[in-house]
């Protein structure tokens, strides 16, 4: 099959897009997809979901990362490093990105920087799946996420904010299209669910009653193996595989493959 390029964006902070991102690369991957994973945010997140701390910071400050891919014309080929685990690369990112915003206007069609970079990877053949970590903003950078992917999954937190400025998402996402005219929304995804609370019913009631937008059928519970595995540095499903989270992100894989192939 032909590679398919998936960014996790939400313009709201904490809505587990990081979490979300490596988690199902970790579910592709047992299903043997290969699963390049992009860093794009300057909180190294998605980095240090498969490095040590120790590690992230030495990639953060090389010149192979996502903030020379885009400042620097760095090859993305030399940018990816290896994990652990069969079948999952990483493009780390850099603390530097909390300043590429300003370095992108300067640059020649900005909003395509990434795109030229990851096409060459991506017409290769060398994975089945890209998956693209954006940071919780709407400017330049996750532009050039948007403009490079073929979809976009929504994390969204279950709660009362939760819901709050995805209109805007929409309507950025929208914007991009006159861009990247494929681009198209593959679905919302509830995460931080504590069932205990009517306000879960409430939200998907909610994205439920959108015109268009799906909703994956997979929700995502709190569960404390999700920060243990955080802090050993790697996804639940490889730290805990038994576990609710495990499981339940593993059936967000099974429908993205369903929904992509």
């Amino acid at each position: 099959m032909s590679t398919k390029v998936i960014a996790f964006a939400n313009n709201k902070g904490g809505s587990g897009k990081s979490t979300s991102c490596s988690c199902i690369a970790a579910a592709l991957s047992k299903q043997n997809k290969r699963v390049l994973c992009i860093d794009g945010d300057m909180q190294l997140n998605l980095t240090l979901s498969f490095f040590s701390e120790e590690a992230a910071f030495e990639f953060a400050k090389s010149d192979f990362n996502t903030y020379t891919l885009l400042t620097r014309d760095a090859k993305a080929e030399n940018c990816i490093r290896k994990t652990e685990y069969e079948n999952i690369d990483v493009l780390p990112s850099s603390t530097l990105m909390s300043g590429v915003e300003y370095e992108l206007f300067t640059k020649w069609q900005r909003e395509s920087i990434l795109k030229r970079a990851v096409d060459g990877i991506k017409e290769s053949g060398s994975y089945d799946y890209i998956l693209l970590d954006a940071p919780p903003t709407l400017g330049c950078l996750v532009m050039n996420m948007l403009v490079c992917a073929d979809y976009v999954i929504v994390p969204l937190e279950a709660s009362p904010w939760g819901l709050f400025g995805l209109a805007n998402m929409f309507d950025f996402i929208n914007s991009v299209k006159s861009i990247n005219p494929e681009l198209s929304v593959l679905g919302v995804l509830v995460t931080k669910v504590d069932t205990r609370k009517n306000y879960f019913k409430q939200t998907l009631s909610d994205l439920k009653a959108l015109d268009n937008v799906h909703v994956f059928g997979e929700v995502i519970r709190l569960d404390s193996s999700i920060e243990w595995a955080q802090d050993n540095s790697k996804p639940v499903i490889f730290y805990r595989p038994s576990s609710r989270a495990s499981k339940e992100f593993e059936a967000v894989a099974q429908e993205i493959i369903s929904l992509t192939e």
